[in-house]
């Protein structure tokens, strides 16, 4: 019981304001976590958001969003349910997710339009 609890590592916040400049302008996949602090599975699911944001830095931009705190993008995104997640690839909503979604599978997701995101890339050079 004497190990040393790893740093919590600092996932990108995404607010009302700064939206249209951190994912409307991102290069890179992008996985957003619809949130609420008082909310169980929310809870379960975190961590694993905190886990593949540090896991995937660079390669795609994992967020979150608190859903009380930035009602401008619930709404817009009409959010009945948390938590939310949604992929964006290339300023365009791709896939949405409602519930909990084992880790697995989100690295799955990720792995995939990491690599479309490449080979798109490579086509345009």
């Amino acid at each position: 019981m004497f190990w040393k609890r790893k740093a919590k590592y600092p996932t990108t916040q995404i607010t009302d304001t700064n939206f249209n400049e951190i994912v409307g302008t991102s290069k890179i996949p992008v996985l957003l976590d619809f949130y609420a602090d008082w909310c169980g599975p929310c809870k379960v699911i975190g961590p694993i958001i905190d886990e593949l944001a540090e896991e995937y830095e660079g390669r795609a931009l994992v967020a979150k969003i608190n859903t009380e705190a930035n009602p401008g993008l619930s709404q817009y995104f009409k959010i009945k349910s948390i938590p939310t997640l949604m992929m964006i690839d290339n300023g365009q909503l791709k896939e949405r997710f409602n519930g909990l979604i084992p880790k697995p599978n989100l690295q799955e997701i990720l792995d995939e339009y990491i690599q479309a995101s490449k080979n798109r890339i490579d086509e345009e050079e």
